[in-house]
This record gives structure tokens, sequence and C-alpha cells, in this order.
């Protein structure tokens, strides 16, 4: 089988944001902000001809249904036969709110595209449609892509889609808190989506008057109290911190992203569920061979 360099998706923290629905996928999205991180998928793909298409993914080692990695795939072969393995290294865990499902998707979508001498924007496409189609995400991959601390405008891919970025650099640490939540079940919900909606446009009007990574986290755990998103215990634990730093809700998920004092947030969220510390990655999605 061929196999593809190893390509590295970082993990995307959404603080806030508006989902905007439309018939064509493409221009289908969100508009907010958020940042990536230096946590986030390896993945490696292998691929040969076979009489019949054959695809699997393993996540850490174990067999998965990885669904919108599939539909990913499926999207760059079309009904060619052939055998596809997907090896994904996950730092962190699905549907808590990192874009491991993007991520996933995006890095196969790119590691494939190597072997099959496609262009960078056709695996971006790819995922993005996959992400959309699945349900899974709405602006992870295109922030994945670019990596940075970045201002979604308008929703969607290029030339709909534009983003922006504000310069900065920060150790974050994040914090599991409770249980998984299916992202399509609460965007499902058209009165949570319309609360989302109004407070997603609210921030990020704010934030673009006046762009700094201070801001992003103020507006962002504004938006976590008036959305009411957050879980009694995500509530808790961003609470139990804002005595050292700046903290919100992973948006969605039963996760909390926080800046500030490195060791005491360490400290004080690992009471509340498993901690992890990263830092902003600048880069965005890239091989790694």
């Amino acid at each position: 089988m061929e196999e593809s360099p190893r390509v590295f998706v970082p993990a995307h923290i959404t603080a806030f944001f508006d989902p905007h629905y439309d018939s064509d996928p493409l221009k289908t999205g969100s508009r907010g902000a958020g940042f990536s991180i230096t946590l986030g998928s390896k993945v490696k793909v292998y691929l040969r001809r076979s009489r019949e298409q054959d695809i699997e993914v393993f996540i850490n080692g174990k067999r998965s249904k990885a669904i919108t990695t599939l539909t990913a795939i499926r999207n760059m072969i079309g009904k060619e036969h052939y055998k596809v393995r997907v090896e994904i290294e996950q730092d962190l865990p699905t549907s808590q709110g990192f874009g491991m499902s993007g991520a996933g998707a995006l890095g196969a979508s790119l590691a494939l595209s190597k072997l099959m001498g496609l262009d960078r924007l056709t695996a971006i496409k790819n995922a993005h449609l996959a992400d959309v189609m699945c349900g899974t995400g709405l602006g992870d991959v295109i922030s994945q892509a670019f990596g940075g601390i970045e201002i979604r405008r308008s929703p969607g891919l290029p030339p709909w889609g534009l983003i922006e970025h504000i310069p900065g650099d920060f150790e974050v640490v994040v914090c599991i808190v409770g249980r998984e939540i299916d992202t399509r079940k609460v965007l499902g919900d058209e009165r949570v989506r319309r609360r989302i909606s109004k407070y997603g446009k609210y921030c990020l009007s704010s934030l673009i008057d006046n762009p700094s990574v201070e801001r992003l986290f103020d507006l962002s755990r504004e938006f976590m109290r008036s959305t009411d998103l957050a879980s009694k215990e995500v509530e808790r634990a961003v609470d139990a911190v804002s005595i050292f730093g700046k903290a919100s809700m992973c948006m969605i998920g039963n996760s909390v992203f926080a800046i500030g004092d490195p060791d005491k947030l360490m400290e004080v969220l690992s009471n509340f569920g498993k901690v992890y510390r990263a830092r902003v990655d600048p880069e965005g999605a890239r091989f790694l061979d």
C-alpha cells in the first residue's frame, strides 16, 4: 500500500459563534471567533487499488466509525475502488468542543490528497463538506487549516468565508468536565439556535470593534452565560479559576479553557476533570514528514 506523510491538524476551540446554513454546503458555516492549539490529531493514510471500495479508520489504535473522516474520504475518492486505511493519533476526546471530528477529516483529506495528486484546497473543501454534512462542526475545518487566533467574519469556505487573525500567543489549560455533547442535537433545537445566533452576532461585532485576546475571552464568557449552553459543573469550573485568569466553555462541549497562571489553573481545574496544557498553534494543518 502507498503510505502518506503524517499530517498534524490542531484542535480548535470556539469561543463564540453564529451558525449559518445555506443550500450550498460550501457557504454553510459559522461566523465567530476562536483559536487553534498545539494539541490535535496526527493522521496517516494508506492507499491501494482494490476490487471493491473498503475504508477503515482507526483512532488511537481502535477501529472507529469516525463518520466525518469516513465521509471526507468518500468525498475524495468518489466511486473509485480503493482500499483506504486511516490511522489517527488523537490528543483530545471528540464531542467536547475541540473540533476533533474536523481534525480527523482534514488530516485524512490532506494525507489522501498527497497520494492522489490533488491540491490542498480540494482537501480542505472535502473535509469542510464532511463536517457540515455530518453535523459535527461548522467553522472548525477552515480555522484548523490556517491556525492562530481567528475571527470568522463570514461563514463557509473562501471565496464566501472570510477569516482575519488576531496577533497573540498564550498558554492555555483545558479541562474535560463532563460527558460528551452531541452538537447536532444542540443546534437542532431552533430556539437554542436562535439564542446562539443573537448573542453570537453581538459578540462578533464587539470583538471586531476591539480585537484582542482579552476581549475574546471576556466575550466568550458572556456568550456562555447568555446562551445557557454551559452545565452547572462547567460554570462552577469557570468561576473557580476566575481569580487566576480568564476562562470560558469550549463551544460546544462539557469542557473549559482558561488562560492566566497555568500552574494554578491546572491545580484548580484538576478537581473538575482531566486537564491538558497547550499553546496557540500559529501554523494550522501541515505535513510533518
